[in-house]
């Protein structure tokens, strides 16, 4: 079973509810996770009830969304992987420093305990300034694996990444495989 965790960056929710989507018609059982900010906040994007309900109709099971339902990820409710999608700048400094205040962040420790992959498509505008040292910590970490990523506005947003969602599948194969998809920065 794997894991699928949204955090903020609400512009890019289609896209990866369209991954979850393709990964559920490959087969893959999979256990939704929300942080509490995806939970319960409507945007211009969207109502965070229509997220929720598309999400648990998808995946067939109800949302981990607190810290308290994601702490027996890992050893105690193993994945094969986890994927967090879209990964905010936030959250990937969290991770970085292992901070477990949202029930995405703890959801990930959990699951690092059981030396499984983590797979992250980040999506933040800081990328490449105040993140980009926790990209590099994360780099280096054990079983941690970045969806191919790309400046999306070089000119309007010079520090910004965002994964390339498309690529989200090859790399949990290549992630499950024990390797980093390759080109990393597109």
């Amino acid at each position: 079973m794997l894991g699928y965790a949204f955090c903020g960056s609400f512009c890019t929710h289609a896209r990866a509810l369209a991954e979850l989507r393709n990964l559920r018609e490959a087969n893959f059982e999979v256990l939704p996770i929300m942080s509490e900010t995806v939970y319960a906040t409507d945007t211009r994007f969207g109502a965070a009830v229509d997220l929720r309900s598309e999400v648990e109709k998808l995946c067939g099971r109800p949302i981990v969304h607190t810290i308290v339902e994601a702490e027996p990820l890992g050893p105690r409710t193993p994945l094969d992987a986890l994927i967090v999608c879209p990964c905010t700048g936030n959250t990937l400094a969290k991770i970085a420093n292992g901070i477990t205040d949202t029930a995405v962040c703890m959801a990930v420790k959990a699951h690092l305990r059981s030396d499984k992959p983590l797979v992250v498509a980040l999506a933040s505008n800081d990328a490449l300034s105040a993140n980009l040292k926790n990209i590099a910590t994360l780099l280096s970490r054990k079983q941690v694996y970045f969806v191919p990523m790309r400046q999306d506005d070089p000119v309007a947003k010079p520090h910004s990444l965002v994964a390339d969602f498309s690529r989200l599948s090859g790399t949990l194969q290549a992630a499950l495989a024990g390797r980093q998809e390759r080109r990393l920065f597109l």
